[in-house]
């Protein structure tokens, strides 16, 4: 797997991989960046969010499971001296659906964190990852109601 990145000028580049998509990538004003772009820290939690939602999902989808809106929202802390590395993370999963097992998002969720997220697999190497979730009964016409939440927790 391969990734580059392209320099249009001033901070701002563009960011491309095997796939052919392309992302833009920039800094803020405060460091002479035009804001015309991801942060290159905030893709690797996209990414995490990413890595992990897609597997979740896949396996809710193969359980039949009634998933009308779902995200994944990930917090990460930084260090507050340079190189300011990730020293934790915070995945919150939130499943709205009709009568969503409680079971099956939690088997998901562990099947991701536990076997097939490489993100989630690296970033355990390097600090703390909590793992929270929510599931909502879908009210229709944008309306939800909590059902139940909690924290994954590894056996």
């Amino acid at each position: 797997m391969d990734g580059k990145v392209k320099w249009r000028g001033g901070l701002s580049f563009t960011g491309s991989a095997d796939t052919g998509f392309s992302v833009p990538l920039g800094a803020s004003p405060s460091v002479g960046g035009d804001n015309d772009g991801f942060r290159p820290m905030e893709l690797l939690t996209t990414g995490l969010a990413g890595c992990t939602a897609m597997d979740v999902m896949s396996i809710l989808l193969k359980k039949r499971e009634q998933v009308t809106d779902f995200e994944v929202v990930v917090n990460t802390k930084r260090a507050e001296r340079h190189p300011k590395v990730f020293t934790s993370a915070l995945i919150e999963f939130f499943v709205t659906g009709n009568n969503v097992s409680e079971d099956s998002v939690l088997r998901a969720i562990e099947l991701s964190a536990e076997i097939y997220c490489p993100a989630q697999a690296m970033f355990k190497q390097l600090m703390p990852v909590e793992i929270k979730y929510a599931i909502y009964e879908d009210g229709g016409e944008g309306k939800r109601s909590l059902v139940t939440s909690g924290t994954y927790v590894p056996d």
